[in-house]
């Protein structure tokens, strides 16, 4: 078992992986992919993703499990603790809510604005549309203001406990800073969370 990442640690979605399995304490052998290389459009890989993209989880028997989240449920299964996905039916249904408000509504509008802005990116984002990536930073301060509010009632974002949902924005606020996108002033209890969150051994991974 292995699972393809980015070379250089800069990627966010294998980030995710890595911060979810630290959590788990789980060890898989990491295979680097240097993205700045195009590697990832070389045939071998494209053969096993034809997105042209990682992490790739390849098992054992020749299964190949992509996209970060897919592969996280995976281990969830095998490694059901801690819960990072949530325990019972509305656990986890919370715990999804917030992760693909994280998805959706912060981590995409970060990716966006770097995919369409920066110049690493020119060869991997064709075309790159500069208005679009001009229209995104709002839509991540409005969720910064949001989580502000929601995070005055509670220590992580889905609730009381660290889940999946709070990795996917750790790694989208730590993103903004490559995006270029300033974190606002103001937001006492979102600074907290991420002070926390942040500060934890997996968030090195």
């Amino acid at each position: 078992m292995k699972i393809l990442v980015d070379a250089h640690g800069r990627a966010p979605n294998p980030r995710r992986v890595k911060i979810f399995l630290a959590e788990k304490g789980v060890d898989v052998d990491y295979e680097p992919v240097d993205l700045a290389e195009m590697e990832q459009k070389k045939e071998s890989l494209t053969r096993l993703n034809p997105l042209q993209r990682v992490p790739v989880l390849i098992l054992d028997d020749g299964t190949v499990i992509c996209e970060s989240v897919a592969i996280c449920r995976y281990f969830e299964e095998l490694h059901p603790e801690p819960a990072l996905m949530g325990e019972g039916a509305q656990g986890k249904a919370m715990v999804e809510m917030w992760q693909r408000r994280m998805e959706l509504n912060f981590l995409f509008h970060v990716a966006q604005t770097f995919r369409h802005s920066h110049p690493a990116m020119k060869e991997m984002e064709v075309p790159q549309v500069p208005d679009w990536a001009a229209a995104n930073p709002p839509h991540v301060l409005r969720m910064i203001s949001m989580l502000d509010g929601e995070l005055a009632g509670r220590e992580f974002i889905a609730g009381d406990r660290f889940t999946i949902a709070d990795i996917t924005a750790l790694i989208a606020t730590d993103f903004m800073k490559v995006a270029r996108i300033d974190r606002p002033a103001g937001v006492p209890n979102f600074d907290r969370w991420y002070d926390a969150v942040s500060s934890r051994p997996s968030a090195g991974a």
